[in-house]
């Protein structure tokens, strides 16, 4: 659906993004991740056509976003990070108004609208100044001007930034089940968000892409560790000394248990190396029950601040 190849902008003297490379297939939603001024929002920019490419290309569904600008934005749906709401229009007048600037006229611009608000469920704001909208419900309204026309292609810019935990479950779950008969890129800072939400993940720091992959996938390529977590029936300072005299692990204890003696540890690992049964062992020499063992795989988080550290410190080498 989606094809950024080489793709560089340049403001004055400073690049934007650089050799940007990726892809996205249909029906898939990709989280677009970076520290912020990594890129993030100039690359939908480009991809949505809302500003040009230095160089490189961007097709969209197969059209060139500079050759083929107009059947590309029939394509696409975009809601940038504040949406460009007029709060003295009532939302359904805003969004029959985008229906007009999207080239929908008559029955079927009623129909697109009844439409976008049942999907994002805005049925009893149809009525409602835009100004006297919360912030949920004016996300949701950005969300419904992006859906206008029956785009094949989302492009999200934060879309739960600034929202409560409620509101971010419900929009989250809007764009969970906008997907498979459409494409969704988004961006976001939180990242558990992302993980729940995507089934790939690009990485982009300082303008460049750092890695493209499933959350799962990033997290057994990438990640410097592993993590275990364990409960065990047994005297505190004894069972963490003893956790603590086996090699390759770092020992964190996290809460005690119902038990007085019962406690769960953090265990962890260096990467490719497994202590399951070295823990095992230890524990049944000293007649500690292990009451429960689970292992871990690094968070997104992990290995989102693990590829950006190391990114950083590459470019400051190369620097010196």
């Amino acid at each position: 659906m989606v094809a950024v190849e080489n793709v560089t902008k340049l403001f004055s003297n400073k690049a934007g993004v650089r050799d940007l490379n990726f892809s996205v297939q249909k029906g898939e939603i990709l989280g677009l991740l970076g520290p912020n001024g990594a890129g993030k929002t100039t690359t939908m920019r480009i991809i949505t056509g809302f500003m040009p490419p230095t160089s490189g290309t961007v097709r969209v569904n197969g059209f060139d976003v500079l050759e083929q600008p107009l059947e590309v934005r029939r394509r696409v749906g975009y809601l940038p990070e504040n949406p460009p709401l007029y709060g003295e229009m009532t939302v359904a007048e805003y969004l029959s108004f985008v229906a007009e600037l999207k080239g929908c006229r008559g029955a079927r611009k009623k129909d697109q609208v009844d439409k976008v608000i049942e999907e994002v469920s805005l049925g009893d704001m149809r009525g409602r100044l835009l100004d006297h909208l919360s912030r949920g419900y004016r996300q949701r309204v950005g969300l419904a001007q992006a859906l206008v026309g029956d785009p094949q292609l989302l492009v999200l810019d934060e879309p739960t930034a600034g929202l409560d935990p409620r509101q971010i479950t419900e929009i989250r779950n809007l764009i969970k089940n906008l997907a498979g008969s459409r494409t969704v890129i988004l961006s976001s800072h939180i990242l558990p968000e992302v993980s729940m939400i995507c089934q790939q993940v690009a990485i982009i720091n300082r303008g460049r892409l750092v890695a493209q992959d499933t959350p799962e996938n990033l997290s057994k390529r990438f990640a410097g560790f592993s993590r275990l977590e364990i409960e065990v029936k047994g005297p505190r300072e004894a069972v963490e000394k003893e956790l603590n005299s086996l090699e390759s692990a770092q020992i964190t204890v996290i809460r005690q248990g119902a038990a007085p003696e019962l406690h769960r540890y953090i265990i962890d690992m260096d990467a490719g190396r497994d202590i399951r049964e070295d823990i095992f062992f230890a524990m049944a020499g000293r007649g500690w029950p292990i009451t429960e063992m689970a292992v871990q795989n690094a968070s997104l988080e992990d290995v989102f601040l693990e590829l950006v550290t190391e990114e950083d410190n590459g470019r400051e080498t190369r620097a010196q």
